[in-house]
């Protein structure tokens, strides 16, 4: 099934295993783990004709990739092959898996098919999960694998990656998640695969810090020894030299564990404020010393901001600071000289150097910031190199590239359109570019896994070259010597599972037979996909259909609906108000309405408001709205308790209802509200701005797709929804 392909020899050894055990493969970057998905891929089918293979990968940018080279490889209809993206509607998701035969997908739209019950697994023969390393805490592939080794008649397990981890436990943690049996490893050095490995030349520039930044640097350290110290005295720390971001951050837990366990001394407040200080002043340390002075300015000028709008005690405090008030005196003095980051010099020649020796030569520039992505570009713009930025999509207040546009600027760059793309993180996993003849870490990083995918990005079928930007007596030095260390420890990990091989935990087959029990069916609001809960309620059986609805956040029977809080949302909701309207809402839609409150912290103290105001509440809420609250201690707990009440009410009855409560509201205007409200993602605000443009719920209906879009928070998805409620016919064989 694959064509104008030749398998080197460790392939067949890796694909071998592959064909008997679930099976973790660990290969450097640009050695073909691709080409071993493909031969798994063939095989497979072959077993089972009629099965479906999933492909899995991060970005859309690498599973478009994935899909491009099974086109160009694999011996199959292309209509039998699909992207699935966050870009691609639910509806048609669903409608071409009925059809396809081999699907490559990001995983968050994935797993919310699978919540819903929309895509099942049960005919995939293989599942592959690019970027393994990923498969760690909740991240989507790990609720994915466990649903697909309970589902599926014949299950068969491939990961990939060039860099499982740094620690051993994260590595168990991996196979543990993706139930696997067996780890193929092979390094830079293996006999089998050094003949393939490209020679990468690596270069370390050392650059010394300009005098005025050596004098911002030691006002800004001494204001973090000054507040240590002061923390000091509190006994909570003996340092007052060093503390790193991770324990400071393990710090402020322990303080607010405190306060949640109601100790509120002055001790504890001060010293929650001063760890959240250092915090600020650690991070314009590190933009000092890595980044560059345009970003400084603005985070200065950003925390002064915050002090006047009065944000909190905590920034307020830190513009009073005379360590910091200096500091900020030389960074606007430093700003309005133009005097740089001796890194953007550097930078600049070296790759017009590395164009004078190749005019055609293609560079990956990688950073860390998008505010240093666009100085870089600054920078290469005066020497007439034309770069881009390569960033991912937009986030708050900033600009980005969608999905569309970075699959076509990584086709520009490998055609040559220009040479040097400017990339964040974005770029680090799995890109194919053939041929990058340089890649510049404008600083190092401490993780070795991402150092290992930014550099695997050249020397991948001609010789490369890595050069790593550093400043002198900063915290580059420290980050380039973590990531070195981590990368030992990979190494030696690695080789003690070739060498000695690794008891892997035994992953029980839990079968389609663990699901026959009587189900129950809850409703879930569609912004809570993403909880553990709703993965929780998955787990244990339930039929979720997850829903754009107006107020609750899970319905469990035609009269019973949770409004669900953790402890914190619980107090600020009461807080801002927000907790008064969704009771309203759920009286007047639901005969048993319930509040569940998550969490173990104590409600008193997690804001500064008086235990008296919260009583208040709680009093409103039982007494005059007539609400249970119930507590719970953690997501598995909530959802126990969700099933518990589910099966009361659905016991005797159907479980068809509606996730639109059989209370209907007592008043016309409200009638029409509730109808409009209950439409695709159009709650009950927006049903009120449909009104009010239309006159009545019948206007709303017979509107066309423009009429509709005229009406503010009205898009081009929002206006569709409507229309196929309205005018496609009903399917009562359709689950969706």
């Amino acid at each position: 099934m694959l064509r104008d392909f030749e398998p080197r020899l460790y392939q067949e050894t890796i694909f071998n295993t592959c064909t008997e055990k679930n099976t973790l493969v660990v290969l450097p970057t640009g050695m073909g783990k691709t080409a071993i998905a493909m031969m798994l891929a063939a095989h497979r089918l072959k077993l089972y004709p009629n099965s479906k293979i999933l492909f899995l990968a991060p970005t859309k940018p690498l599973a478009e990739q994935h899909l491009q080279s099974f086109k160009k490889s694999f011996v199959i209809d292309e209509s039998k092959l699909a992207l699935f993206t966050g870009d691609t509607p639910p509806d048609e998701r669903v409608a071409m898996w009925q059809t396809v035969q081999i699907v490559f997908s990001t995983p968050q739209g994935l797993e919310n098919d699978v919540i819903s019950s929309k895509i099942a697994l049960e005919d995939v023969s293989l599942m592959i999960f690019d970027e393994a390393h990923r498969a760690t805490g909740d991240y989507s592939y790990v609720f994915l694998a466990k649903q697909y080794n309970r589902k599926a008649k014949f299950p068969k397990i491939l990961a990939l990656t060039a860099s499982p981890g740094s620690e051993m436990i994260k590595i168990d943690e991996l196979c543990k998640n993706l139930f696997i049996e067996s780890v193929e490893v092979r390094t830079d050095n293996d006999p089998d695969v050094k003949p393939y490995i490209q020679e990468v030349e690596f270069e370390w520039i050392k650059l010394e810090l300009p005098e005025l930044f050596k004098q911002i640097q030691g006002y800004l350290n001494s204001c973090i020894r000054t507040k240590l110290a002061e923390i000091k005295r509190y006994g909570l720390t003996q340092s007052v030299q060093f503390i790193s971001k991770k324990d400071l951050l393990g710090m402020q837990a322990e303080l607010r564990a405190r306060m949640t366990s109601g100790q509120r001394d002055f001790e504890t407040l001060k010293s929650i404020s001063l760890t959240a200080e250092i915090i600020k002043v650690q991070h314009a340390l590190e933009l000092l010393e890595t980044q560059c002075i345009s970003s400084l300015h603005a985070y200065f000028t950003k925390v002064f901001e915050d002090a006047r709008a009065g944000q909190s005690k905590a920034v307020k405090n830190l513009v009073q600071d005379l360590h910091w008030k200096s500091a900020f005196v030389l960074v606007n003095k430093a700003h309005d000289l133009g005097v740089e980051h001796p890194k953007l010099n550097a930078l600049r020649g070296i790759v017009e150097q590395e164009l004078v020796n190749n005019k055609f030569a293609k560079i990956i520039v990688f950073t860390q910031y998008r505010d240093t992505a666009v100085k870089i570009k600054q920078e290469l713009d005066k020497a007439k190199t034309l770069s881009e930025i390569f960033v991912g999509q937009a986030k708050k207040k900033t600009t980005g590239l969608s999905q569309k546009q970075q699959i076509e600027m990584l086709q520009q760059f490998r055609d040559g359109l220009f040479s040097v793309l400017i990339a964040t993180s974005v770029a680090e996993e799995g890109l194919d570019i053939p041929r990058v003849d340089s890649v510049i870490f404008y600083e190092p990083i401490p993780s070795a896994i991402r150092t290992i995918q930014r550099r695997g990005r050249t020397g991948r079928q001609e010789k490369g070259r890595v050069v790593m930007l550093m400043a002198k007596g900063t915290r580059d030095e420290a980050f380039s010597w973590s990531a070195k260390n981590k990368e030992k420890s990979m190494h030696k990990f690695l080789d003690d599972l070739r060498t000695h091989g690794h008891k892997l935990a035994a992953q029980s087959q839990q079968t389609i037979a663990t699901f026959t029990q009587e189900k129950v069916r809850i409703f879930a609001d569609y912004r809570e996909k993403a909880s553990g809960v709703v993965k929780e309620l998955v787990e244990q059986g339930v039929d979720i259909s997850l829903e754009m609805m107006p107020s609750a956040d899970y319905v469990l029977s035609p009269r019973v609906a949770i409004e669900f809080k953790t402890c914190q949302d619980f107090v600020d909701s009461i807080i801002d108000g927000r907790l008064l309207e969704q009771l309203k809402a759920l009286k007047e839609h639901y005969e048993r309405p319930i509040i569940v409150v998550e969490g173990a912290e104590d409600i008193y103290a997690l804001r500064n408001v008086h235990p008296n105001a919260i009583r208040g509440m709680l009093a409103t809420i039982a007494v005059s709205y007539g609400i249970p609250i119930l507590r719970t201690k953690d997501f598995k707990d909530t959802a126990g308790l969700l099933i518990s009440i589910a099966k009361r009410e659905q016991s005797g009855e159907k479980r068809d209802f509606a996730p639109h409560a059989d209370k209907k509201p007592m008043t016309l205007k409200e009638s029409q509200e509730y109808v409009v409200s209950s439409l695709p993602n159009i709650g009950p605000n927006l049903a009120k701005e449909l009104l009010k443009a239309f006159g009545s719920v019948k206007n709303v209906i017979n509107a066309s797709d423009e009429e509709l879009k005229k009406v503010e928070g009205v898009g081009e998805k929002k206006a569709q929804g409507i229309k196929d409620v309205s005018e496609k016919e009903y399917d009562e064989h359709k689950s969706i």
